[in-house]
């Protein structure tokens, strides 16, 4: 409508993982992370209010999108990381349906990014208590990120492992294209959520 001020899309993208051990497999989403905040120019800080590092950036463009986008480390270690993303999503886009939580996949291939809206936490302890902290909630985009399995190695061990190299650089590269791409897609439907008709 002519007049109308149409604000662009709003998403916080949540990286979880544990501060004290970067560059794991279990600690991926906290990669992906930086490597958004890199691409863009998003300086990441500590904000003990909600306990992690944020950073903001009001326009940013994913494919042919301009979107207003929030970066979030939790600063606590993953299976209690809840209320840090409850707190970081209240002081930023509000809505759950405009969140998106990146986590390591056991269940998927190395590099494969799978992406999903609501359901269960699927035995990830890191979503789990996230969806706890927004009261049984679980209306938020995941970005699965296979990190595969070694059958001859203790699962709790191979997450807390080392990514190699090849895919520490896949999620700086290619990897990371695929996640604009489908933030791009995700931001769309913001719009759409939170300007109807327009």
């Amino acid at each position: 409508m002519p007049g109308t001020t149409t604000w662009p899309p709003r998403l916080l993208v949540v990286g979880l993982g544990n501060l004290p051990y970067p560059n794991t497999r279990h600690s991926v989403g906290h990669v992906i992370v930086d490597a958004l905040a890199a691409r863009f120019g998003i300086h990441m800080s500590i904000n003990r209010s909600v306990g992690g590092f944020i950073g903001h950036s009001d326009v940013l463009s994913f494919s042919d999108d301009i979107v207003s986008l929030a970066l979030f480390k939790p600063k606590p270690l993953m299976n209690i990381t809840g209320p840090s993303v409850a707190s970081a999503l209240r002081n930023t886009v509000k809505l759950p349906a405009s969140m998106v939580v990146v986590h390591d996949s056991l269940d998927h291939k190395v590099k494969v990014l799978s992406v999903k809206l609501g359901g269960s936490a699927n035995g990830h302890n890191g979503v789990r208590s996230v969806i706890d902290a927004l009261g049984a909630n679980a209306d938020f985009y995941r970005f699965r990120i296979g990190i595969g399995r070694d059958r001859a190695v203790d699962p709790a061990k191979y997450v807390l492992s080392d990514m190699p190299l090849d895919e520490l650089l896949h999620w700086n590269g290619v990897g990371l294209d695929r996640v604009c791409s489908e933030l791009g897609r995700i931001a769309s439907r913001d719009r759409a959520i939170r300007h109807p008709g327009t």
